[in-house]
């Protein structure tokens, strides 16, 4: 067997089921970040938005339903099919909007790292304006309690632009990831 055909097998169960799951298509991964940004999406208007096939774009979006990431939105009949991402956020017990269900996480991470890793490899096509990254990290030092009402600012930071009315002329979906953990000794 060659070095490029062998794969290192993943210990992890959750890690293997994830990566299994995850779209490792740009195509899936498109997909995903356009139907975060929209709601729902037809295969018609993926085509439009992603500058491919409506065929090519159906057969994704059904991959994508059959390893549970989306699904089909209940609809009144005719050759249209409206998909959704198969999670909806929910309103957490403090009022802010909270992430995908636990079951999501590893395959949603997946995507997060995917899709920044799709915009690093491409930025160069993006507008001038756009091809600054706003990535930062830092360590800083906690109580549980803390973390948790970092995180409560930052949802409602970020909320504060999702939920405004309308979409104000310029604005495109970026993505805004934040990843609160504490560091475990080795």
């Amino acid at each position: 067997m060659s070095d490029e055909n062998r794969q290192l097998p993943c210990v992890d169960p959750l890690l293997h089921r994830a990566r299994r799951q995850l779209p490792d298509h740009p195509i899936r991964v498109a997909l995903l970040d356009l139907l975060a940004e929209t709601g729902t999406v037809t295969s018609t208007q993926a085509a439009a938005r992603l500058g491919h096939s409506s065929g090519l774009c159906s057969f994704h979006l059904r991959q994508l339903a059959r390893h549970g990431l989306i699904e089909e939105v209940p609809h009144s009949g005719g050759r249209a099919r409206p998909w959704r991402l198969r999670w909806t956020a929910a309103e957490g017990t403090d009022g802010l909007v909270t992430d995908a269900p636990e079951e999501f996480a590893g395959p949603a991470r997946g995507l997060e790292d995917a899709s920044y890793q799709y915009w690093l490899d491409h930025r160069e096509q993006a507008p001038d304006e756009w091809q600054r990254d706003e990535s930062f990290s830092a360590v800083v030092h906690l109580t549980p309690d803390e973390m948790a009402e970092l995180g409560a600012s930052i949802r409602r930071l970020v909320a504060g632009y999702r939920d405004r009315d309308g979409r104000p002329d310029g604005t495109v979906a970026v993505a805004a990831v934040t990843r609160l953990f504490p560091i475990l000794g080795r």
